[in-house]
């Protein structure tokens, strides 16, 4: 008979996965408030030990992310407090204006990226395969036109036509979600 499913460790995934999905914008963020990257590193750090300690006040589906930041935020405040001596070039007020100006640009840009992914995985396989060869393997057009057996011209034709549909696909999602 299996022994039931260990909650602590059911909650150590939950917490990792979250942490993995989310850790890209987290570290934008306080990089973005953080003007040396040393201190930045450390504070992202500290953040990342408390999100853990207090991950069992997070409630599972509400938004990750925006209790991240706003841990980050916090100890953003808390490092700009203890360095005092130092001269500090922002106040508070127009650090927060930073903080939501940097998040909004983090998430309109993730936004995007998952607009683009879903796009992407809609093109037909033979238009997959351009956008595959060309902007993720970083391909030449002759080395492209080599490989699908085509012309240049008709690999620059057909990656035009392609980057016009994801553009307007892109814009279509985009607009879709505001």
């Amino acid at each position: 008979m299996a022994s039931p499913p260990d909650p602590s460790f059911e909650r150590t995934t939950q917490f990792l996965e979250l942490l993995n999905a989310h850790d890209r914008a987290l570290s934008l963020y306080v990089y973005g408030l953080v003007p040396r990257d040393s201190e930045a590193e450390d504070i992202l750090q500290q953040t990342k030990m408390l999100l853990w300690k207090h991950f069992d006040d997070f409630q599972l589906g509400t938004h990750f992310l925006a209790w991240a930041r706003k841990t980050a935020f916090h100890q953003v405040l808390t490092h700009r407090r203890k360095k005092k001596r130092e001269p500090v070039p922002l106040e508070e007020e127009v650090l927060e204006a930073v903080s939501e100006a940097v998040s909004q640009l983090a998430e309109e840009g993730s936004a995007r990226h998952e607009a683009v992914r879903a796009c992407v995985a809609r093109l037909p396989a033979e238009h997959r395969q351009l956008v595959q060869l060309r902007y993720f393997q970083e391909m030449e057009i002759a080395d492209i036109a080599k490989q699908i057996q085509r012309t240049e011209a008709a690999v620059y034709r057909a990656l035009s036509r392609v980057r016009m549909a994801l553009m307007a696909c892109v814009q279509k999602q985009t607009e879709a979600l505001s």
